[in-house]
């Protein structure tokens, strides 16, 4: 099995951060004279991080050609470890924000939206197993540390998963060209689940049947959809205002 990976340096700034336990080595190039590297490995070192000087050939080995800027890191097992499911909705005393994607295959868009979901404060974002990208070293850069901090569960029956949390009193909200009210007359306070679908099929047909509302972005110009990070964005911090109670 491919060890997981952490590579580029905001990426890795957040690992060290937040989640340093979860390191197993780091590799650097050794004649880096980037700055912020630099910085970086005074971080590491401050924390009793070892470091590993390597030539930049293996470090393109490492990340697959990916554009690591001279850092990356390999994880350990316990990258993997969280709360099931159940137990992680059990755990928390603040009304629940989470972000489901069906079948969003581009790890950019996995990542960018991953980004948006930290940044609104979204706690958990939910993918299934099939069809969708997976938390790869590329989504883990694309995220800027996003994916360090947020659990990302992958399930084996979105459908199945959906249901759960509407038993658990959340309110599910599919984004839907499809979607009969707009996103600015829906209520977006209290325990929530918002479900986007992949960048050309969307939703999902069963995933669809499962939202409690289906909503639309309003669109002014003339193309017809949003990129799916986008997307996320702009319906995630529309529910935002409305959690906050802002104006």
């Amino acid at each position: 099995m491919k060890r997981p990976l952490v590579y580029g340096i905001h990426a890795v700034e957040a690992l060290i951060k937040r989640n340093c336990e979860q390191v197993d080595e780091i590799c650097v190039y050794g004649e880096s004279r980037n700055r912020r590297l630099k910085g970086l490995i005074a971080e590491c070192q401050r924390v009793g991080l070892s470091i590993r000087r390597v030539e930049r050939s293996h470090l393109d080995t490492l990340s697959g050609g990916e554009r690591h800027q001279d850092v990356v890191v390999l994880l350990n097992s316990t990258a993997a470890e969280k709360l099931p499911l159940e137990q992680w909705l059990d755990s928390l005393n603040i009304p629940p924000f989470v972000l489901i994607l069906d079948g969003v295959e581009d790890p950019h868009n996995l990542g960018a939206a991953l980004r948006s979901a930290d940044a609104a404060g979204v706690q958990a974002v939910i993918i299934p197993n099939d069809r969708s990208a997976q938390l790869t070293g590329v989504v883990r850069r694309v995220a800027s540390g996003a994916a360090e901090a947020l659990p990302l569960y992958r399930v084996k029956n979105l459908v199945r998963t959906i249901k759960l949390l509407k038993q658990r009193g959340i309110w599910v909200i599919g984004a839907a060209e499809e979607g009969e009210e707009s996103l600015y007359s829906v209520d977006l306070d209290g325990p929530l689940a918002v479900v986007l679908g992949s960048e050309g099929r969307g939703l999902r047909r069963l995933t669809r049947e499962q939202c409690d509302r289906l909503i639309n972005i309003p669109m002014a110009g003339s193309v017809s959809s949003l990129n799916v990070s986008v997307a996320a964005g702009i319906i995630l911090y529309e529910a935002v205002r409305q959690r906050n109670h802002l104006e």
